[in-house]
């Protein structure tokens, strides 16, 4: 690896960079190599080329459920959108409990500010960064001082690496370098399982 030796790799950046395509990469090799991977994801929703929201995507499962709307009203809003708690909890908050016990890796897309708003969510991804697992992820560009706690945590159990329009391309073979060393030193890149077996 061209940076320091870890188990752990993040991604920052502006919004739009390529931070999820990377992210995804990784998750695809780590398969690859024969490792489980959960976690959450949290892909955005469009209409007629509009942005409406965001899922919540358990990864290892499919699972999903909103993380945030436009157009409904509730307590927890980000901008103009709302965070639907119910589902964040019920998908995302056991993603990450799964994660920790059964998953080779964890994967978190992203750390930001609507998934930090649940007490929760939160609470479980500081027990995922707490974990012995490996965690891949992509990290809001504004953690730092938004919640100073959460991003030692993170700075801790690896590399912040940012992402941009001139390093995304060479980044996109780094992180799959990345990936072949955290199967090979976590194990699963020698137990050959493959892609679907089960976590």
């Amino acid at each position: 690896m061209e940076r320091r030796e870890s188990n752990s790799y993040f991604l920052t950046g502006r919004p739009g960079v390529g931070k999820s395509t990377l992210f995804n990469r990784m998750i695809d090799e780590l398969r690859r190599q024969g490792c489980s991977v959960g976690g959450i994801a949290a892909p955005e929703v469009r209409v007629e080329g509009r942005r409406i929201g965001f899922r919540i995507v358990d990864i290892a499962s499919g699972a999903e459920g909103w993380l945030a709307r436009s157009g409904v009203f509730g307590p927890y809003r980000v901008g103009r959108y709302t965070v639907i708690v119910d589902d964040v909890i019920n998908v995302g908050v056991k993603a990450l409990e799964h994660a920790v016990e059964r998953s080779d890796v964890i994967g978190i897309d992203e750390i930001g500010p609507m998934e930090l708003m649940v007490r929760e969510l939160r609470e479980a991804i500081i027990r995922v960064l707490s974990s012995t697992k490996p965690v891949i992820g992509v990290v809001h560009r504004g953690l730092r001082s938004r919640d100073p706690p959460l991003y030692k945590l993170v700075a801790v159990k690896g590399p912040i690496v940012e992402v941009t329009i001139e390093n995304r391309e060479e980044l996109a073979s780094e992180v799959v370098r990345v990936a072949r060393y955290i199967a090979s030193r976590t194990g699963c890149s020698k137990r050959g399982q493959g892609p679907n077996s089960p976590i």
